[in-house]
């Protein structure tokens, strides 16, 4: 593999305005239901009685930030290593892509992927997902959530050096451990983030998912 091409997210930055998924819907003219990048908003914490007031609960420990998702081109996909017909592969630059002529349908990579990165289109009968806006890349320009972020929240580039320059943080809740697939992702993450399998929060809008 030449390289392994990759997102940086600075969750720190992130409001969740959903630039991004708009523009990546938008850019790929897809149908209700499909959502290659998705916002979502993970938070958490308690409520305890009012030290003085009996009607009265104040909240303590609360927390919530967003977090922008979507297909990580993951250095050992499982999407790929599942599908019967080997209808995903991964390209040398390392970006994962679904062959829609061998695809058929059998939903198996949506089911293996912790990430829920593959996505039935009902109408084709083919699985769909991010392709890193592969034909804006061949002509120099970046990805279209990339362009969209208001914040400059979204980055990509070589994975190394990605990783030289921010670190290589990349397992946040609600995310799963990144030892699973191994995910071409950098994160700068929200002073509130948990660790992968920590923090006893929940996504907030899960209709988003």
């Amino acid at each position: 593999m030449e390289k392994q091409l990759a997102f940086y997210f600075d969750m720190s930055a992130c409001v969740g305005c959903k630039a991004c998924q708009v523009a990546c819907k938008d850019k790929n003219d897809l149908p209700v239901g499909l959502r290659w990048r998705r916002v979502l908003e993970y938070g958490g914490g308690d409520w305890i009685k009012h030290p003085t007031l009996a009607n009265l609960v104040v909240p303590t420990s609360v927390f919530a930030y967003a977090i922008s998702t979507a297909c990580m081109h993951c250095q050992s996909p499982l999407c790929a290593q599942i599908c019967p017909t080997a209808a995903i592969t991964k390209r040398a630059d390392g970006i994962v892509l679904v062959n829609q002529d061998q695809c058929i349908g059998c939903r198996y990579c949506e089911w293996a992927c912790p990430y829920g990165a593959p996505q039935f289109n009902e109408r084709k009968g083919v699985m769909t997902k991010c392709n890193f806006c592969e034909d804006l890349l061949a002509k120099g320009e970046n990805p279209v959530c990339v362009a969209a972020c208001p914040m400059r929240a979204l980055e990509f580039g070589d994975l190394a050096e990605l990783q030289t320059k921010y670190g290589k943080d990349n397992a946040f809740a609600p995310w799963p451990s990144a030892d699973l697939t191994r995910p071409a992702l950098v994160v700068t993450p929200h002073k509130h983030a948990f660790p992968s399998g920590k923090g006893g929060g929940m996504i907030l809008d899960p209709e988003e998912m």
